[in-house]
């Protein structure tokens, strides 16, 4: 009798803490979305007035444009850079854990350090325009972070460093799960490295191109941490995302009801492009 109910008994505690701590805040901020709630009055109930206020805010639809377009640019590159890098990586070479270890460290660096590493990088007097200035590539400092066209890019080359070596370590996984066999027949017919990786590896890759894809649309969308150490969501909210903008109207303007609406928002667009992904991740998965 006991067997039967085992694996519920060792998923329970699991179960808990998720529906504790993921479910049960899930399930009160769709009920606050639905009221005017700023944490020190009673809530009043209004429906879907947050949500209509939603759709006439242009601050909303510009944090949502900035989030996509996060989306398009540093989705791609996690996609496909790191195979590269990973590549790179595979080869049995002396000191070559080393390297490994280099490139990921990136990962286990807090956040909040990076940012502020960056932010360093990125003053007008700071270590890139120093370079592109010795260069003769710029004439005078450039201005990365207070500057509308590319303020955003930049911010956006901070979250591709910290997470490339994390899709590099999976593409690696991936690497040396790839027979052999393959590369043998092709260095027997002279075909060069570059197009073993255009040719073989990267086919051999796409269950993986597809998870990674996964794993760096949500992230794209959850970012937060890059734009509240470095810009703070400026110049003129040209880096607000979505994430910034439910923190900044939860805790800054303590306006509760509107965030949970703006997060309900959040989760439902992340949602779609997570089915998405899992479609093209179950259609690119090799029959066994």
């Amino acid at each position: 009798m006991f067997p039967k109910f085992a694996p519920y008994a060792f998923l329970t505690p699991a179960m808990l803490i998720i529906g504790i701590f993921v479910l049960l805040p899930m399930i009160i901020a769709l009920l606050i979305s639905f009221s005017q709630y700023n944490m020190i009055e009673e809530a009043h109930f209004v429906g879907f007035d947050q949500y209509r206020r939603l759709i006439q805010d242009p601050f909303f639809w510009n944090a949502l444009l900035n989030s996509l377009l996060y989306l398009v640019v540093v989705v791609p590159i996690l996609s496909l850079a790191p195979i590269f890098l990973a590549v790179l990586v595979n080869r049995k070479l002396r000191g070559i854990s080393v390297f490994r270890a280099i490139y990921y460290l990136p990962v286990v660096t807090s956040l909040v350090v990076t940012g502020l590493m960056w932010k360093w990088v990125y003053e007008e007097n700071g270590v890139l325009n120093f370079i592109l200035e010795r260069l003769g590539l710029l004439n005078e400092p450039v201005a990365w972070l207070a500057t509308p066209a590319s303020s955003l890019f930049a911010v956006m080359v901070v979250t591709i460093w910290s997470g490339m070596g994390f899709y590099m370590v999976i593409y690696l996984a991936g690497l040396q799960s790839i027979p052999k066999a393959l590369y043998e027949t092709a260095e027997l017919q002279g075909v060069s490295r570059f197009r073993q990786t255009i040719f073989i590896t990267i086919p051999m890759l796409r269950p993986y191109i597809a998870l990674v894809a996964v794993i760096s649309s949500i992230a794209a969308m959850k970012v937060f941490e890059e734009v509240f150490i470095m810009t703070n969501g400026g110049p003129l909210s040209q880096t607000e995302t979505l994430v910034f903008f439910v923190y900044q109207n939860a805790f800054i303007e303590f306006d509760m009801g509107y965030a949970s609406a703006a997060g309900i928002a959040l989760f439902a667009i992340t949602f779609l492009f997570s089915i998405f992904n899992l479609m093209l991740l179950r259609d690119t998965t090799p029959a066994r």
